[in-house]
């Protein structure tokens, strides 16, 4: 090879690399000249090789092209792809935190946790990893109608599993008697009320901004009415205590808003209560008595944040500092606890972690670390711009982190086996990861037969490159499907753009289903690949996969590309 058409492969496979398809003539003609301008007096010459040069890039896989240009060209490979020093933004600092800071992660037990989930959880993680202090786990259980016993369990896992700094865990079901505490001293300083109107007549009321009747209460009347609530003597939907806000609120749903109800058609798992705080009244007193600094969550709670504001005003104390994201789109899987349970009830998904689902447990069958969920939420950051997120931003960090422990292996999908004639038993010897000799090379034996994948001999190809081994020609009577033995010329195969594809014996082919959001795919792969659970390997023009199952019958997932 001499010295320019060295420099014109160099770079076409850069440019090939970086945009991950075969560049123009005109690319690549300009790149070297733009670096090169002592070639300019030889541009003639330079198109008389760059057709040559550019069906040598298209005849490479994209793995081949990496191997190669790391080969020719290292400090360009190390520019395009490992990571380089740079300034990032990063997430803004919080005000007042100079002292550490007090966050919480507040879920609701009403099934796993999910994407959505782990985007809260992992900002405000990321607050205490800066600055230190107390990360508290709340489990907001107050309303027994959204809580599935199991969950409990299952968020406890999902936390372990994304590696939180937690600090202590507080359950809101062990802490009634502190949200009746401050409730009554709502009522007695004239700030709340029990309210007995209709829920319809009171909802007309608001929309006209006018008092119900009940809010004329006195503190004394409005004490009793309470304490006959915690005994039990009124009926669900029949009573209610509304925290007094501003009537005339441009925003009905402040008007007035409710504290407690009574509830005793769902009993509660781990509390024997009847009157249930809402939301906005055990948020407000866990906030101020766990001494909660920061509050960071999506803008969908910024009412929220204001119905309770009203408590922390009546009651004298000081809020922490509120920050609400913008919301986060995720297309392509489901997020709906609803849903999704009703799925697993019907059939149609096998449990919470069936990857077609956006939980935290399915993205962990699939072979997605917590570290790079982590690193993808944390570049979203804590903007008010609605999102959306990019699947294939988490894919590329996720890469960064199971690349280099994922060991290379063949999996042929909906294998064919194929007779190959000319050449008597080999052993192809392939490296477990391109480019590094230290970490050993794979023996794959010859026979005389080997598996190939269904969709190169379903399009008729006639000339073929079994990786790593040789080269075959394949001939076609009907189903009946023959190849004969071609050479070993690697670059022959590249001169007639024969695909280089995957291969396995019939002794040396273990079965394995491929599982993945669109479908299983059956087929075979290196018995060495399934050989232990749970470890990440890569099959070479599929993508990585995490293998779920070992022995008889293999299965693995499909984690990306």
């Amino acid at each position: 090879m001499n010295e320019l058409h060295s420099v014109l492969l160099i770079a076409a496979l850069s440019n090939a690399v970086k945009h991950k398809s075969v560049p123009a003539a005109g690319a690549v003609m300009g790149a070297v000249l733009g670096t090169h301008p002592e070639l300019r007096s030889r541009a003639g010459e330079i198109k008389g090789i760059l057709g040559q040069v550019l069906e040598e890039v298209s005849a490479l896989s994209a793995e081949e092209r990496e191997e190669k240009l790391r080969s020719m060209a290292p400090d360009l490979y190390t520019s395009l792809f490992e990571k380089r020093e740079k300034k990032k933004a990063g997430l803004p600092d919080l005000p007042e935190s100079g002292n550490g800071v007090v966050m919480r992660f507040a879920p609701n037990p009403s099934g796993p946790l999910h994407l959505g989930h782990a985007r809260a959880a992992f900002l405000n993680d990321e607050y205490i990893r800066r600055y230190g202090g107390r990360y508290i786990l709340r489990i907001e259980d107050t309303d027994p109608k959204r809580v599935d016993p199991a969950a409990y369990d299952m968020v406890r896992e999902d936390i372990e599993w994304m590696e939180l700094s937690i600090s202590s865990t507080i359950f809101q079901s062990d802490r009634f008697s502190k949200y009746y505490e401050v409730g009554k001293e709502l009522i007695s300083n004239g700030h709340a009320y029990v309210c007995r109107c209709d829920n319809e007549v009171f909802k007309d009321l608001k929309m006209h901004k006018a008092a119900c009747p009940c809010r004329s209460q006195s503190p004394e009347e409005a004490l009793e009415l309470f304490d006959q609530m915690l005994e039990g003597a009124f009926a669900e939907g029949e009573v209610g205590v509304r925290l007094k806000t501003d009537l005339s609120h441009p925003d009905p749903a402040m008007r007035d808003y409710p504290l407690f109800r009574v509830l005793t058609s769902t009993p509660h798992q781990r509390v024997d209560a009847i009157v249930y705080p809402l939301m906005n009244l055990s948020v407000a007193v866990d906030d101020h008595l766990l001494g909660m600094t920061h509050v960071i969550r999506g803008k969908d709670h910024i009412a929220n944040t204001r119905r309770q504001e009203f408590i922390f005003r009546y009651m004298g104390w000081k809020p922490p500092v509120y920050r609400h994201y913008g919301r986060m789109g995720i297309e392509g899987v489901v997020l709906s606890t609803s849903q999704m349970r009703a799925g697993i009830q019907s059939g149609e998904y096998s449990g919470w972690d069936d990857v077609r689902l956006g939980t935290l447990r399915a993205m962990a069958r699939r072979g997605i670390k917590p570290g790079a969920v982590r690193n993808a939420v944390v570049e979203i950051g804590i903007g008010e711009t609605d999102i959306q997120f990019s699947w294939e931003n988490l894919y590329a960090k996720n890469k960064e982190i199971i690349d280099a422990g994922a060991d290379r292996f063949f999996f042929v999908p909906d294998p064919v086996l194929v007779p190959v004639s000319g050449s008597g038993p080999m052993i192809a010897e392939a490296m477990r990861y391109p480019g590094d000799e230290s970490r050993g090379y794979r023996s794959i034996p010859f026979d005389g037969s080997v598996y190939l994948p269904g969709s190169e001999l379903t399009s008729g190809t006639p000339f073929l490159r079994l990786k790593d081994l040789f080269n075959i020609r394949v001939f076609y009577d009907g189903d009946n499907i023959r190849a004969e033995y071609a050479g070993d010329d690697l670059q022959e195969a590249r001169s007639k753009k024969a695909p280089i594809i995957q291969w396995l014996s019939k002794e040396h082919a273990h079965p394995c289903t491929l599982k993945s959001p669109d479908g299983d795919i059956n087929g075979v792969c290196e018995p060495e690949a399934v050989s232990e659970k749970d470890r990440i390997v890569q099959f070479e023009r599929v993508g990585f996969a995490r293998i779920d199952k070992i022995g008889e019958d293999a299965v693995a997932y499909f984690t990306h590309r």
